[in-house]
């Protein structure tokens, strides 16, 4: 008995090897997905300008990588929730003190810039097609930061305006960094503000958009299903939070495996299978935590640490490594 509809994917070819530089950008979908990547230990750098939604947002963000030009204090603004920072930028990159917020969006800006330089694969989450653009300058901006909307202008992208943005914005990728591949996804996350109704115009553009990339750049761009595992596939509330927007833990995980199945290699498979255990080890907390039994576990591990560093030797494990010598104390 079949109880579900699976949703074809087509197989990444070549497949993510564990080794692959990786740069995650757009919608709060692109952080669970990038969370687990750097829980897996992949190089990767996870939405340094924060959480961003819509098209133009994200091939702006994506040019200021790629020029990696600082930000300087005139570009900065108090809002109304009490910190400074950019149009740009998602509030947890805001802070009270201006060279603070400044030193936290140049920061963030270097590293994902270095990465996009030398990445192999980006992977884009296109949450909406909705943008809203400042009345005073027409500036289309990443995050509204509490402003009242009527400060703003709203309006849906058409198919061709993002497959413009998107283009342009691989052209200028492709310079830098020729050898670069993007994953592109749909984020399944509902924006029921803007009603129901308006959501699925906001999705079927975006899917609509993806599919023309796809079809430009068939060698370099790959389509990653996320939404159709979630809307169709999966297909109930009980894989909803709470919200009834977005999806519930069980189904991010659900996802993630078929990422995993679709996306990676098997080398990369077998890495994770292992690495999951180290983690699940050094989480553990014992009853007697000073007992000789728990101190050799903690030995086993850290063996089996040194061994994977071995093997893989980009690996950044030294926080383990310090974690296990500081369980080992008396």
């Amino acid at each position: 008995m079949q109880l579900l509809t699976p949703t074809h994917i087509s197989p990444l070819h070549p497949a993510l090897r564990h080794s692959d530089r990786v740069v995650v950008m757009g919608s709060c979908f692109a952080e669970h997905i990038g969370a687990r990547l750097s829980e897996m230990k992949w190089r990767t750098v996870v939405n340094p300008f924060g959480v961003l939604y819509n098209p133009l947002s994200i091939a702006e963000a994506m040019g200021r990588l790629i020029s990696a030009r600082p930000y300087t204090e005139e570009e900065l603004t108090l809002y109304p929730h009490g910190g400074w920072s950019t149009w740009m930028h998602h509030s947890r990159y805001a802070h009270p003190d201006k060279e603070t917020a400044l030193q936290l969006i140049n920061g963030s800006l270097a590293i994902g810039s270095q990465m996009l330089a030398q990445a192999d694969m980006l992977i884009v989450t296109l949450g909406t097609a909705w943008v809203y653009r400042q009345k005073e300058t027409n500036q289309v901006v990443g995050n509204c930061h509490k402003v009242p909307e009527r400060t703003f202008t709203r309006q849906r992208l058409t198919v061709e305006e993002t497959v413009e943005a998107m283009a342009a914005m691989l052209a200028q990728l492709w310079e830098v960094n020729p050898s670069l591949r993007m994953i592109i996804t749909v984020s399944p996350v509902r924006h029921l503000k803007d009603t129901l109704h308006g959501n699925q115009l906001s999705k079927a553009t975006l899917l609509l958009a993806v599919d023309e990339l796809c079809r430009r750049f068939p060698d370099r761009v790959h389509y990653f299903p996320a939404y159709e595992i979630v809307m169709d596939e999966l297909r109930d509330y009980r894989f909803y939070a709470d919200d009834m927007a977005h999806p519930s833990p069980q189904a991010v995980e659900y996802v993630w495996e078929r990422f995993v199945e679709h996306m990676t290699h098997r080398e990369a498979q077998d890495f994770m299978t292992q690495w999951t255990k180290v983690a699940r080890a050094l989480a553990h907390r014992p009853f007697h935590p000073e007992g000789e039994e728990y101190k050799e576990f903690v030995r086993q591990n850290m063996l089996r640490i040194m061994e994977l560093k071995e093997k893989y030797p980009y690996l950044e494990v030294q926080n383990e490594i310090d974690t296990c010598h500081t369980l080992l104390k008396p």
